[in-house]
């Protein structure tokens, strides 16, 4: 977005430039901004690209978030760090605590009501804003507290009156939310059409058009293409982005190179189908991906103008285009096109189980339809679709998940931090063999730090050493305690729940307690004959245990029968 900042992502602002920013706003001398993009690109060339989807995505992603989280503690309805960051973080597919997420509905909800259903009574892209982060969030936006925020939508004239923004954000908060056959959107088809520009783009005034007007009109006609004349009004704006492009992939709008302008046609082309690659993107070498990876500060989000500090609007941007990205990568709905959000539950599941420490935050359902090739009527086919559904497990770039592969204690570090929703924070724990940047960084330091799982030594974590069985238990055992869940089992017990097996005597005596843990809770599932304690466990096997456990506590929204 320009540094006019005319009014184009966020509703609100029709005039004037405010951003919100985290941390100390850093203003790099040129010599300092020059090295600063010559090392960033160096990273992006030394980094591997799978299935066309940078490898590193994820990684950016998972930090943007965590970011988002930091930064934005209690969102709400507003522009920046309130129903964008919401909607960005769900749509990311990241585990979001269901706790975090309500917490935005009561606020959001509850300002609604206080204003009497009444967002604006001049820019009613206020009303699709928020109706879009209700949608990602699984909530009804015709029934908010007794209140429709898509209604207001039907008032064409009160639409219009702010430009043709309100048609776009309109079309898309209708559509998303599954209401694309509502009469009315004919008509904002029509007048957006009738705004497009000679150069093939479209404007917020004037007869220039300007990338990110262009770039969100089409995502907003990506739902509408059965219409007359939208197929040829798609062609004319692809073709007029194309000739907006600059030779380092990136875009300026209102004399302003920035990451805005980026992360809006990522989205459109993602909206459309079209791959990053497609050659009419790629100028000298350099595509829209390589060039908004370029405002990326690692722990702080992106930036508007490179070298000018983290900001939370090309933040929240900047997720919301990757995550469109991975989406058309993997196959499912685009960004905007929620019918694959998760519901909402109208309550929160339960109440937190005693003795659950107050650091563990379950995450919430974040993504729905899930599915992995090569799951198909697996025995932990359930396990692994519910933890995913929460970012608490991921498949890899070709669909696949892999069960059968052995898990380090670094992946089982992630996926046990993931499903308690443990954060890193200020912990001052460090292994030599655990290097700042990293993807396990973040899991090791909490998994050490909440005693589930210890070093090998003081100062050595072993991050690719195997788990087998038995220390699986062990560290679900210590999990399970932080969820509140705890079972007193004397000796006789462990005895007891043990020796049903034939190979009982090769559990080693440090793990009796756990193991006998796991099966009388139902973590373990003890039909087999076989304990097989020292055998290796494998990605399939680690997913089952940590959704058995989380079942344990309530959260899960699902039941089983332990006996």
């Amino acid at each position: 977005m320009g540094s006019m900042g005319i009014f184009c992502w966020h509703s609100a602002f029709v005039f004037g430039r405010q951003e919100l920013t985290a941390g100390r706003l850093f203003r790099a001398p040129v010599v300092c901004r020059a090295v600063i993009i010559m090392l960033v690109l160096a990273v992006l060339l030394s980094v591997s690209v799978v299935g066309g989807v940078d490898a590193g995505v994820s990684e950016i992603i998972e930090d943007t978030v965590a970011y988002i989280m930091k930064t934005v503690t209690v969102p709400g309805i507003g522009q920046t760090g309130g129903d964008w960051a919401i909607f960005a973080l769900m749509r990311s597919g990241s585990a979001i605590a269901e706790s975090y997420v309500r917490s935005y509905y009561n606020k959001a909800a509850g300002h609604i009501d206080d204003v009497g259903g009444v967002l604006s009574t001049v820019r009613y892209s206020d009303y699709s804003r928020v109706a879009i982060a209700m949608s990602s969030i699984g909530a009804e936006p015709r029934d908010i507290g007794g209140f429709d925020l898509l209604e207001p939508l039907n008032n064409y004239d009160a639409t219009v009156f702010q430009g043709i923004n309100g048609p776009i954000f309109a079309i898309i908060a209708l559509s998303g939310a599954g209401y694309g056959e509502e009469p009315i959107i004919g008509r904002y088809i029509e007048y957006m059409l009738s705004r497009q520009l000679n150069d093939g783009g479209f404007a917020l005034s004037g007869t220039v058009s300007d990338p990110d007007t262009t770039a969100m009109a089409l995502t907003a006609l990506s739902f509408c293409r059965s219409h007359t004349g939208v197929g040829d009004a798609i062609d004319s704006a692809l073709s007029r982005l194309s000739r907006l492009q600059m030779t380092t992939g990136g875009f300026s709008s209102y004399n302003s190179t920035n990451s805005e302008s980026v992360s809006q046609v990522i989205i459109a082309l993602c909206s459309l189908g079209i791959s990053l690659e497609d050659e009419r993107f790629v100028k000298d070498g350099h595509s829209l991906l390589d060039s908004l990876l370029t405002y990326y500060i690692k722990g702080q989000g992106f930036e508007h103008e490179r070298g000018s500090g983290s900001s939370m609007m090309a933040t929240e941007q900047a997720l919301c285009a990757l995550a469109a990205l991975l989406r058309i990568q993997a196959g499912r709905n685009s960004l905007y096109d929620m019918s694959d959000a998760p519901k909402l539950p109208l309550e929160m599941p339960q109440d937190r189980p005693d003795g659950m420490h107050p650091d563990v935050n379950i995450p919430v359902v974040s993504a729905s339809g899930i599915s992995f090739s090569d799951l198909t009527g697996h025995e932990n086919e359930n396990a692994v679709l519910r933890l995913a559904e929460r970012g608490i497990v991921n498949g890899f770039p070709d669909g696949v998940f892999r069960s059968e592969l052995t898990v380090s204690r670094a992946q089982f570090a992630a996926i046990i931090v993931r499903a308690l929703g443990l954060k890193a924070g200020d912990m001052d724990i460090r292994f030599a063999d655990v290097p700042d940047g990293s993807w396990f960084f973040d899991y090791t330091r909490p998994a050490s730090a909440y005693g589930i799982i210890k070093g090998r030594s003081a100062d050595v974590f072993d991050p690719e050493g195997f788990i087998t069985r038995q220390e699986a238990a062990i560290m679900v055992f210590r999990a399970a305690a932080l969820c509140g869940i705890t079972e007193a089992l004397d000796d006789t017990a462990i005895r007891n729940i043990l020796s049903q097996f034939v190979d009982y005597r090769s559990v080693d005596s440090w793990a009796t307690e756990e193991m006998a843990f796991c099966y009388f809770t139902g973590i373990v599932d003890d039909s087999d004959i076989e304990i097989k304690p020292t055998e290796r466990i494998n990605r399939g096997e680690a997913a089952e245990m940590v959704y058995r456990m989380l079942l344990n506590t309530r959260s899960m929204g699902d039941t089983y029968d332990k006996a």
